[in-house]
């Protein structure tokens, strides 16, 4: 998975632009104009690094010149102490990106390893981890791609992607079988519909109207596992709510086909990475 450059340079000119304004008052009057240096990366926690490239284009944008070897890739474990990269090139570009570029990564590589958490979690069942469509506004696409590199999957990217009927939808068109009804004869072939059942008998009743997928709203493991029963494959099942590091793995040993949690990208903490000038 390789996100576009043009979408990665939108959001890197957004946050310069928020950052640098017109001038960054420190370096441009602390700092030679012709004067050049190095920096490094280096981690300060151990965990999974995830947006490497595009904290180096961040430096790439604000001056072409700028050099960069990185020695950990997006994907890759580091420990403590280790160089992720190292840049060359003018001193007052490589400062005015630092913030930037930081903020990047460190979001970034945060959910990949709170990702990869969990997914050594329940490795060896069934269930897939994923994010949902609890993301910071602008940032979406990265949180996502952070999740992959975390081994993680990806919840539907947006509205258009699939039909998902909240329990909002449900209760104001007039129920679960009403709804899917309604959307069978008006959505294409390609789209999949997912319903969030609060109870057992909801989800037989998503079952009886053609679900491809079903929801299973905060509901204990006891419940989640006699869904799993009452499905039989007929459908693909997603547990949500209430799910923490203590009891995502029993979660997953109900049998359930994906675990999402919004924790990964709506609160997730940044892992922390230091520039250090040479």
């Amino acid at each position: 998975m390789k996100l576009p450059d043009f979408y990665i340079d939108d959001i890197i000119k957004a946050a310069l632009k928020e950052d640098i304004n017109y001038i960054d008052v420190t370096t441009d009057y602390l700092i030679g104009e012709n004067d050049r240096t190095t920096a490094k990366f280096f981690a300060k926690d151990t965990g999974v690094v995830c947006g490497i490239d595009i904290a180096m284009r961040v430096f790439t944008l604000l001056d072409g010149t700028t050099q960069f070897t990185i020695y950990k890739q997006d994907g890759e474990r580091v420990e403590r102490g280790d160089v992720i990269a190292e840049m060359e090139g003018y001193t007052r570009c490589l400062l005015k990106g630092e913030r930037t570029a930081l903020n990047l990564i460190q979001h970034m590589s945060g959910i990949a390893t709170a990702t990869r958490r969990c997914v050594d979690l329940v490795e060896g069942t069934n269930a897939c981890i994923t994010e949902t469509r609890k993301t910071l506004p602008g940032l979406r696409a990265l949180q996502k791609y952070a999740v992959v590199t975390g081994g993680g999957r990806n919840h539907r990217f947006n509205l258009s992607d699939a039909a998902m009927l909240k329990d909002n939808h449900v209760d104001a068109y007039g129920g679960i079988t009403a709804s899917i009804r309604a959307l069978r004869d008006k959505i294409g072939h390609m789209v999949n519909i997912e319903v969030e059942t609060r109870s057992l008998d909801e989800l037989r009743e998503a079952l009886e109207a053609g679900a491809d997928i079903i929801m299973l709203d905060n509901m204990d493991c006891a419940a989640m596992a006699e869904a799993v029963k009452i499905t039989a494959g007929r459908a693909k099942l997603e547990a949500s709510g209430n799910v923490t590091l203590e009891n995502i793995r029993e979660v997953a040993q109900t049998g359930v086909d994906i675990i999402s949690l919004g924790a990964l990208t709506h609160s997730v903490q940044c892992f922390d990475i230091s520039m250090r000038i040479a």
